[in-house]
């Protein structure tokens, strides 16, 4: 059985990641902890010679003027400000600090599946989905609608949020351009291959092959089936694949825009009844 693939809309985006998009408007907000690799910008209020922007070491600590080593790795932006206002008292009577992280390389995205480039990438923690996916190189030829970001949770569960390609690059809905954080897991779908089946009235019955991207549906089906014959009553059947049901449709009733035009899932039926009159 496949997964349906969901398109997402403004407000289930905001309720599905609601505790990053509403409490916390930034990446420093939500707890990151500084380490390895992280690229980080320390600014002194009272003297600015001290003001400095630095990597973090491989054990976890950063060089200031004057000062030499501070440990600042497993500590948020606000902790390490305090550590390194501490470690410059004995040299201001007052040190009011702030630190911001610039490059979140420790714990950098993660971008795989149809992608030209995937991989980790290397991440300044101010990124939209789009422009995780362009770092990445794009969507390969083969890639599929589905765009699944999966989210590390401070309680150590994950969040999952599944976007459209379609809806994300082809209608620029910004409703589905996420914010992407550091650690997060990008997921870029293949594409597969549908196959329904066409019978009865139509000029070419038998297996009609859609790739997943494509819209499939009752009209598109029937049409890749050279359309209905002279002896086409109008009649359609509908037999879901694996015994899921059957409903009956009305092929002028679709065209007219009165009835849906139905998707269809793969191993679908679609029958076009003779007509005897």
């Amino acid at each position: 059985m496949r997964t349906s693939r969901l398109t997402v809309a403004g407000v289930l985006i905001a309720s599905f990641f609601s505790p990053v998009l509403a409490a916390q408007p930034t990446i420093e907000a939500s707890g990151y902890q500084i380490g390895p690799k992280d690229k980080i910008r320390v600014q002194v209020l009272e003297d600015h010679s001290l003001n400095t922007e630095s990597r973090v070491s491989d054990r976890g600590t950063i060089e200031l003027p004057h000062v030499g080593e501070v440990g600042i790795a497993g500590r948020t932006s606000s902790e390490a400000a305090s550590v390194i206002a501490t470690s410059l008292e004995r040299f201001l009577q007052k040190a009011s600090v702030t630190v911001e992280i610039l490059e979140y390389m420790s714990r950098p995205i993660t971008v795989i599946g149809a992608v030209r480039k995937p991989g980790r990438l290397p991440f300044s923690g101010r990124w939209t989905l789009i422009e995780a996916l362009t770092e990445a190189g794009g969507l390969t030829e083969s890639a599929g609608d589905a765009i699944t970001v999966r989210r590390q949770a401070r309680n150590g569960l994950s969040d999952q949020l599944t976007v459209s390609a379609r809806d994300l690059f082809h209608k620029m809905d910004p409703a589905v351009n996420v914010p992407v954080y550091a650690n997060d897991l990008i997921s870029v779908s293949s594409a597969y291959t549908v196959t329904v089946y066409c019978i009865g009235e139509v000029r070419s019955p038998g297996a009609q092959v859609f790739r997943s991207t494509e819209h499939i549906s009752v009209i598109s089906a029937i049409s890749k089936a050279g359309g209905p014959t002279e002896n086409a009553s109008g009649k359609i059947i509908v037999t879901r694949a694996g015994g899921n049901g059957q409903f009956e449709l009305r092929y002028k009733s679709i065209l007219a825009g009165k009835d849906n035009d139905v998707p269809l899932e793969d191993g679908d039926v679609i029958e076009v009844k003779e007509s005897f009159f």
